[in-house]
């Protein structure tokens, strides 16, 4: 039972921190950031979000401090989007998925490439 109740409350902070994140006007945060999961302690104390990134590794650098720079606006839109006795602090985890289903999407087309060129010969 308690587990449902984590799981609502993740889908929650999701919710309010992915539209609290449109609203930031901090120029290192640019780009296809998104919001891939959020896991909130049993305890409701901390939450890790877990940010992915399209864009190098210099940028995603920025991109997490302009977010760790914005964390107590984020953590401020929560307590006011969801109401929990305490907010929990935000741990910002960068989530490789994306770029990681990139890089395996590039290599199954080079392979899909060359096994083409050696049917056409």
């Amino acid at each position: 039972m308690a587990h449902n109740r984590i799981d609502r409350i993740n889908e929650e902070v999701h919710r309010a921190l992915s539209d609290a994140m449109r609203t930031l006007k901090d120029p290192r945060i640019q780009g296809l950031v998104s919001i891939t999961r959020c896991d909130v302690t049993g305890d409701l104390r901390f939450c890790k979000v877990h940010i992915s990134f399209l864009g190098t590794d210099e940028d995603q650098k920025n991109v997490i401090k302009g977010l760790k720079s914005a964390l107590g606006y984020l953590r401020r839109e929560i307590s006011q989007r969801v109401n929990l006795r305490y907010t929990p602090e935000l741990i910002i985890v960068p989530d490789d998925s994306i770029s990681n289903g990139v890089r395996i999407s590039g290599i199954l087309h080079s392979l899909n490439e060359k096994e083409r060129s050696s049917d056409d010969k």
